[in-house]
């Protein structure tokens, strides 16, 4: 091994390398290890205890002191997972460890002494201007998730380029350059991403304990269910169900992905998401109405091409509630789930089921209204206290999901209907009742008038006392 020092820096010529390249035109491999220059101190013999100092220690023992230092230095570098690549001044490799020689498929007397514009060409060419950047500027260069290809074969590295400059800060001696294989780190966050949300697979992934904390944030939920599934499972059998909701739910997921919000989980055919959890948007609220329209509108088109097949169509209830939610791990030491609790998550769940009540497929509650900045054809239909609350809260239908066919005379409709609520809350059950039946005229379909005239007789057979206008629902 030859030893040249230089301004600091010593570099350590590898006869390892040096002997597999005999016989080949590449340069003599060469080790460079960048490090501050050796402080004169007292060196203490393995067998005596007086002192030496180098001036009076033997030659060989220096000798055998630099070998020592430089097997150290190519074990560590041959230790590293990454890729680890010096490049001369000229821009030529000095030195290669094993995990470079093995992402790049190639052998020592392939590698040392050639140019990194002959190892780093097609779609790794980038690295190159990288490499400019830093040997003008000095300052490292990262990029993070970049694709690589090596033998055709591709590789997810995150890249980073280190300035050598010597000691006095005058001198550049080249750059290394250290590729980090993510590859397989990029594909388990793939597989995760199927059972987890992306936001919480990233979450998971940077956290340092081995599950998430609790956080107490507002957000908005949506629960969404399908209308008998249960009859339909046994009419299918178990695998055309299970085909069924795969192929429905990947076209809902698509829905709700597209406005910025995530899958919590699938819990049997319903499903729950949040919207505001992990990230802010500052309008999560009409992000998940637009997913809710866009759930519906999907869902009829879907339905349009099974009836056309000879097969049943499939209904769903949604409801959206905002609040407070606490998100994080939940379950026992050895199993846990990420997901959503608290008053919001309960609510959105119950305006879901009382979408049964009110015939209708769509409902929010007050606080998510409250807090919509965009128009969207919107009635309030209900002051209600939902099984598990003490406190009414008024619940609104979203109707931008239906067309002039199954809402003809939208606006007319909708006029009456609001006439027949405002006297339905006075306690003037005829004037109510009359104002729903205009309703019911102008739009046959509106099963919502026909509950309400319902309830107008059994209210007028019976006059409650002290008349709120609150309704209290029995059932979840």
């Amino acid at each position: 091994m030859n030893i040249d020092r230089r301004d600091g820096v010593t570099v350590f010529h590898n006869r390892r390398f040096a002997r597999r390249n005999v016989g080949s035109s590449a340069a003599p491999s060469a080790q460079v290890v960048t490090r501050r220059p050796l402080r004169p101190q007292p060196l203490r013999s393995n067998h005596l205890q007086t002192p030496i100092t180098p001036a009076a220690a033997p030659a060989a023992t220096l000798l055998d002191d630099a070998r020592f230092v430089a097997e150290c230095a190519e074990g560590v570098l041959n230790s590293l997972s990454n890729a680890v690549i010096a490049l001369d001044e000229t821009g030529h490799v000095k030195t290669i460890n094993a995990a470079g020689l093995a992402m790049l498929g190639a052998t020592p007397a392939a590698i040392i002494g050639s140019s990194a514009k002959a190892i780093f060409t097609g779609a790794n060419a980038w690295i190159l201007d990288r490499i400019a950047i830093v040997e003008e500027t000095r300052e490292h260069s990262v990029t993070r998730g970049v694709e690589m290809k090596f033998r055709s074969t591709p590789v997810t590295v995150n890249a980073t380029i280190f300035p050598l400059v010597a000691s006095d800060g005058a001198e550049s001696l080249g750059t290394m350059i250290m590729l980090d294989d993510i590859s397989a780190e990029r594909r388990m966050k793939a597989t995760m991403a199927h059972y987890l949300a992306p936001e919480v697979v990233d979450r998971l992934l940077a956290a340092e304990d081995d599950r998430l904390a609790s956080e107490d944030t507002v957000a908005t939920v949506l629960f969404s269910d399908v209308r008998g599934f249960t009859q339909l499972t046994e009419e299918l059998g178990g695998q055309e169900a299970v085909k069924l909701l795969n192929e429905y739910f990947t076209l809902m997921v698509e829905c709700i992905s597209a406005e910025g919000g995530m899958l919590d989980k699938f819990i049997g055919d319903a499903m729950m998401a949040g919207f505001g959890v992990t990230q802010k948007h500052g309008d999560d609220e009409d992000r998940a109405v637009r997913a809710g329209i866009a759930m519906l509108r999907t869902l009829d088109r879907w339905n349009a091409e099974r009836v056309a097949a000879g097969r049943k169509p499939i209904n769903i209830g949604i409801g959206i509630a905002t609040d407070t939610v606490v998100s994080g791990s939940v379950g026992a030491a050895t199993r846990m789930d990420y997901t959503l609790i608290g008053d919001g998550v309960n609510l959105a769940s119950r305006l879901e089921s009382a979408c049964k009540h009110y015939k209708s497929r769509f409902l929010i509650s007050e606080q998510t209204f409250l807090k919509l900045k965009g128009r969207y054809t919107i009635r309030e239909i209900d002051e209600v206290i939902v099984q598990g609350k003490s406190r009414p809260v008024k619940v609104y239908e979203v109707l931008d999901h239906h067309t002039p066919a199954s809402f003809p005379n939208l606006d007319k409709a909708l006029a009456c209907f609001a006439e027949g609520r405002a006297q339905y809350a006075a306690g003037q059950w005829e004037k109510a009742a009359r104002a729903f039946w205009d309703a019911l005229a102008y739009n046959p379909n509106d099963t919502l008038a026909t509950l309400y005239i319902d309830r107008c007789k059994q209210l007028k057979a019976r006059p409650p006392r002290n008349w709120t206008g609150v309704w209290t629902l029995e059932s979840k």
